[in-house]
């Protein structure tokens, strides 16, 4: 089972559910701060989840500092704005083989421990 945690490794909330996953040994740990997403991963996120907004925090500061909620956003804006700033991304994505878990929702952390302990 290889995987990839997309994850900021100063956020509490990301640090909580590593360790609530037990994540096994060839799960990549990708802080996005210091490594940022790739346009290619990003790809393939969205080819998953369906679209870009699904992969956008809607809670990021910058959301709120750039007034974006304002804003008619496309899906190419999602995109831009997810490849410009790691804040953006909802945190943490969990993509195993074909699956992806997105954020931090108690229902998608239990379904991501179930993946991968099943």
């Amino acid at each position: 089972m290889k995987g990839v945690l997309f994850h900021l490794s100063t956020c509490d909330t990301c640090k909580k559910i590593i360790k609530e996953l037990q994540l096994p040994e060839d799960i990549i740990l990708q802080d996005i701060k210091s490594n940022p997403i790739s346009k290619s991963q990003l790809e393939e996120l969205k080819t998953l989840t369906g679209s870009y907004e699904a992969l956008f925090s809607k809670r990021a500061r910058l959301y709120k500092e750039r007034n974006l909620k304002d804003q008619d956003l496309k899906e190419s804006d999602f995109k831009e704005l997810l490849l410009e700033h790691y804040t953006f991304l909802k945190r943490p994505v969990l993509l195993i083989e074909k699956k992806v878990f997105v954020g931090n929702a108690k229902k998608t952390v239990a379904a991501a421990r179930e993946t991968l302990h099943p």
